[in-house]
């Protein structure tokens, strides 16, 4: 279990003063000049030797991430955008970040952009976030009145600006290239790869897009060193790491605790055991909606990291927002209305998500009232393998996993409902 003096985030739960003094006072903004007079490449390096992965979803290592970005200018600026559009069903970690510990992520943002040659930060804000935008853009008029940012940042010799831009709730624009679309004043629709955003991104320019949470944690990591933040977790899933508990836990809550840890000690320690108790857990998803859910069997000594949670269950870390289901779960219907938000999210661009999203979503309402046949079970799982990787974007393949988890590990209870639909023994659960 991590302790109290190995956590970043101090102020998660906001006990303690958000405002500048308060963050000074718990260690931010201490001696950031001299992290930047270390030089750019002092801070890649170390990026790169403590192992963070990106803490969006994706897990790419976070220094290498910095390292693709030019190292000289060609007369282009460089450009810093930070994805604060969490809009992902259960997630909810890097909003605790910009309510209570914004610092983090402004001083993150400072050394980050230097990192990168970029003299501009964005952070794109989801849409509905008012007050985390309200205390995020309290915390950079303070880093401003007090020298931190601005000319001759910190004292650093380096200019920097963060502006904050609101976005209008649209999840799509959590998707890189559709979130630089949405920054540049157009419609929030992906981009086609190539060109990476490192080389043609926000104007053109060469553009690194990082989570808010991969953001916030750097200064700590550079302060600490490398050896620290690589010492939790196991080779490859180094650090500590936001966990967003929901569901049927009898305490739900955010937590930072070291990557690694087992989901029972997680849900023990933290959230004060499953509801009804642990034979009483039927599934889980494991990072946000868009990864595959796991049976409740699986879970209990499951690993809580990237490679153990696909390598082992065919699922996905993702953002680390843990949503728990006990056997009072409709798991059909939970899934239904997952498929129901992917298709009212896809932005349409492409044809496997835009038709694909909408014909998932309408066979899963028919197999939540058990009126479809057995065979279109199949078909089902044919038609996610349509859309999963031939789409633009992951938005696709968001829309097909929590599908396709549904199938390999509750197929049996498809196959149930849909024979008690036909003897009439049941008037199953209507979609509503």
């Amino acid at each position: 279990m991590l302790n109290d003096q190995d956590r970043i985030f101090t102020n998660i739960y906001g006990m303690h003063d958000r405002t500048l003094k308060g963050a000074q006072a718990r260690g931010h903004w201490d001696g950031t000049a001299g992290i930047i007079k270390k030089g750019r490449d002092w801070v890649i390096d170390t990026m790169k030797a403590s192992g963070l992965r990106g803490r969006g979803g994706a897990g790419f290592p976070t220094g290498l991430k910095w390292s693709f970005m030019p190292k000289e200018s060609d007369g282009r600026p460089a450009y810093l955008v930070i994805n604060a559009d969490e809009s992902e069903p259960g997630t909810c970690k890097d909003r605790e970040i910009m309510r209570h510990d914004p610092h983090t992520l402004i001083e993150g943002a400072l050394i980050a952009s230097f990192a990168m040659n970029a003299n501009t930060c964005y952070i794109y804000l989801r849409g509905e976030y008012i007050r985390e935008r309200e205390a995020l853009q309290t915390a950079i008029d303070e880093c401003y009145d007090a020298g931190l940012i601005g000319k001759n940042a910190a004292k650093s010799g380096w200019d920097f600006d963060v502006f904050l831009h609101h976005g209008a709730g649209a999840y799509i624009c959590g998707e890189e290239t559709a979130l630089l679309e949405s920054l540049e004043g157009k419609k929030g629709m992906p981009r086609m790869k190539p060109p990476f955003p490192a080389g043609a991104g926000l104007y053109g320019c060469p553009t690194t897009v990082n989570n808010v949470e991969s953001i916030a944690v750097v200064p700590t990591i550079l302060r600490r060193g490398a050896e620290w933040f690589s010492g939790f977790g196991r080779a490859n899933n180094a650090g500590t790491k936001l966990f967003a508990i929901s569901g049927h836990v009898n305490n739900p809550c955010v937590v930072e605790e070291a990557m690694s840890i087992s989901f029972e000690e997680l849900i023990e320690k933290h959230c004060g055991g499953i509801r009804g108790g642990w034979d009483n857990l039927k599934a889980v998803i494991p990072g946000g909606s868009s990864v595959p859910c796991v049976r409740g069997e699986k879970m209990k000594d499951a690993i809580m990291d990237f490679d153990y949670l696909r390598g082992e269950l065919g699922s996905g870390l993702g953002t680390a927002a843990v949503i728990v289901m006990d056997k009072e779960t409709d798991i059909i219907k939970a899934i239904w209305r997952l498929a129901k938000f992917y298709k009212h999210e896809s932005c349409g661009q492409c044809t496997p998500c835009r038709e694909g999203t909408g014909w998932m979503m309408r066979v899963m309402e028919r197999l939540v009232k058990g009126e479809a046949d057995p065979e279109e079970i199949d078909m089902l799982w044919d038609v996610t393998k349509q859309v999963e990787g031939h789409t633009i974007c992951a938005l696709g393949d968001a829309a097909a996993w929590p599908i396709q988890g549904l199938i390999r590990n509750f197929r049996d209870e498809i196959e149930d409902r849909i024979k008690a639909q036909k003897t009439g023994k049941v008037s199953a659960v209507a979609a509503e």
